[in-house]
């Protein structure tokens, strides 16, 4: 018999785990049998029974009843099995418990192993199994502790561990262990330490879905979002639109005194975002990707899928942008090569070809 005690503790690990109880039993079932083999031989035919209620675990070796015996670990003669029980013949199969007392330190070390490894691979595959499926999901997190430039974080209620690389994270953010904040699921994989989840707050769908955890227009799918590019710490684009011809898509994502908006903004620590209106015609949506920056001209070649925007002179830095930010972000969000040009450069070229 072993102790409630025991018992309660084996409870309380399987709970906090989240292994699946089966799982876990037979986790506890094979490494005793391991550690029996171990002792004993390991021919041997071993039967684990395992009690939750009762408080019991209990070993059974299983012998075939023979006239001559030739494998001592799977075989017994028939008069050492009348001994032991009574009225057995020849071909039955002799079941004797064993008392779990006589398992050596060895033995009961090697069960801890077994053990140990298959609760290490089930919860390699729980993660794994658990995490896939919230791939490009958002998620609360804590940060429980930061090594070098690389951050860890304990998410929601099953507090899978996941790991913030230099390139996830948002420039000039500093956290700090405690720190609460939303991460994106960017990779799950396994290793041969087990599953590592990646976590991203510089990806673009991590701005994605923190408008939809702002915005219900965007989860009900009334306002929707059609490009996003996005130099985290800096700078957002995000084109948005709406069939609903009674609602306006970028009101919507700002919110009534730009509520919802600064919320984002707040959680990105001071990023930028400009939200713009999409439009299939590239003559007028690269202008509004283009924006604070006014535009005077387009000029288009479909084939190169190029895009020559005209601004005035004054508005050329601004369209560019600071190390040309602005007009990268915009040819990214659009999909198009945009070359600015400034109003007066190309008066010039058109009077020297006339």
């Amino acid at each position: 018999m072993i102790s409630k005690d025991f018992f309660a503790a084996l409870k309380e690990l399987q709970e906090t785990s989240h292994i699946n109880p089966e799982l876990f039993l037979d986790s506890l079932k094979a490494g005793i049998v391991s550690a029996y083999k171990k002792e004993y031989g390991e021919t041997r035919n071993v039967n684990v029974v395992i009690d939750q209620d009762k408080c019991s675990i209990k070993i059974f070796v299983y012998r075939t009843v023979v006239g001559e015996v030739v494998d001592e670990d799977a075989e017994v003669s028939l008069d050492e099995a009348r001994e032991i029980k009574k009225g057995v013949k020849l071909g039955d199969v002799l079941s004797e418990e064993v008392d779990t007392k006589d398992l050596s330190r060895i033995a009961a070390q090697t069960a801890k192993q077994v053990i140990l490894q298959r609760l290490n691979d089930a919860k390699r595959d729980y993660v794994y199994n658990e995490m896939s499926n919230k791939e490009g999901e958002l998620l609360n997190a804590t940060v429980i502790r930061i090594e070098g430039n690389n951050i860890y974080v304990e998410m929601g209620a099953s507090q899978m561990e996941g790991v913030l690389l230099p390139n996830d994270q948002i420039y000039n953010e500093k956290l700090k262990v405690n720190d609460m904040i939303k991460v994106y699921i960017k990779k799950v994989r396994t290793t041969s330490r087990g599953a590592q989840v990646t976590v991203s707050r510089s990806a673009a769908g991590f701005v994605k879905r923190m408008f939809e955890l702002e915005v219900p227009e965007i989860r009900n799918g009334l306002v929707q979002i059609k490009a996003i590019a996005r130099e985290a710490g800096y700078r957002t684009k995000i084109a948005v639109s709406s069939d609903n011809m009674d609602i306006d898509a970028i009101g919507a994502c700002v919110g009534q005194n730009g509520t919802r908006i600064n919320s984002i903004v707040s959680e990105l620590n001071g990023e930028k975002i400009d939200v713009i209106h999409y439009s299939d015609d590239p003559k007028e949506f690269i202008p509004r990707a283009l924006a604070p920056a006014k535009v005077e001209m387009v000029n288009i070649d479909e084939d190169e899928k190029k895009a020559r925007v005209v601004v005035p002179d004054d508005k050329l830095s601004l369209a560019i942008g600071k190390e040309g930010q602005n007009v990268r972000l915009a040819a990214r969000l659009t999909g198009w090569k945009i070359d600015v040009k400034p109003l007066s450069k190309v008066m010039n070229e058109d009077t020297v070809e006339e």
